[in-house]
């Protein structure tokens, strides 16, 4: 591989270097290896070595038993600690009015809170016909899209409880209110990375939710589109998880490859 050598951008080399090599192992998922880094960066092996060992010293980059390379934990708790205050539906709402312009239907975002969702934003459609969900309206879990996939993603006992808490009332007859139709629909929803609501919160209204994610991988969020059950397309699924892939990036999640929203 060729090498290519970089101009200072802060006109400390250091800075400079180090930055460098950070961004050279952000684009790998594994540990990398010395000799790669410095043909990613142009940088002779032994001023990556030195700089490496730095930055391992105070915890920005770990090495593994193999002599690999990986971002360290410190980078985690100081990117939580800049992300924390945060205001998600800013963050959310250029690839939610995206989304919509997409599909001309209505986008929400909405957050946990105990055993409910909680709208916080949303971008609907310039149409006389849509669906739109009221900021700060609640509704249970298991009734909506979202609901569904979060349930999903903390696994069958989560459930099992949710379910003893909660009664899986039923608010229309297509309403999930089993406690075995409700694991078997968030592993579903977790294994294809989005779920459905078929009229279960509300006759005549289908939605798709996905999960948003922090830096750290939790789950932070929801994203969803409501439509009208005859207008609602499958096929939507995919700019959703586009949009909600784009979210979860400026929260600074890098994401798995292959991932479709299995922890």
């Amino acid at each position: 591989m060729k090498k290519t050598v970089r101009r200072s951008v802060s006109g400390i080399q250091v800075i400079d270097r180090m930055t460098q090599l950070l961004d050279a192992i952000a684009r790998y998922t594994g540990p990398v290896s010395l000799k790669i880094l410095s043909a990613e960066t142009g940088l002779h092996s032994s001023t990556v070595f030195r700089i490496l060992g730095a930055l391992v010293s105070h915890g920005f980059v770990e090495r593994d038993e193999c002599g690999g390379y990986r971002l360290g934990r410190r980078l985690l708790q100081l990117g939580a600690r800049v992300r924390s205050d945060v205001d998600i539906r800013q963050e959310a709402l250029p690839a939610m009015e995206w989304l919509r312009d997409q599909i001309g239907e209505s986008v929400n975002l909405t957050i946990r809170e105990g055993d409910e969702v909680i709208y916080v934003e949303r971008a609907v459609p310039n149409r006389m016909m849509r669906v739109e969900q009221v900021i700060g309206s609640r509704a249970p879990l298991h009734v909506t899209a979202v609901g569904k996939i979060m349930l999903g993603f903390e696994g069958g006992d989560a459930i099992r409880e949710y379910a003893r808490r909660t009664g899986l009332r039923a608010f229309t007859p297509n309403t999930i209110d089993d406690e075995g139709r409700l694991i078997s629909a968030g592993e579903a929803a977790l294994a294809l990375g989005y779920a459905f609501d078929d009229e279960e919160a509300e006759l005549g209204v289908g939605c798709i939710g996905t999960l948003v994610r922090d830096a750290s991988g939790a789950v932070v969020a929801g994203l969803s589109i409501s439509a009208p059950i005859e207008r609602r397309r499958n096929e939507w699924a995919e700019l959703l998880q586009q949009a909600a892939a784009r979210i979860s990036e400026r929260l600074g999640y890098r994401g798995i490859p292959g991932e479709s929203g299995a922890r």
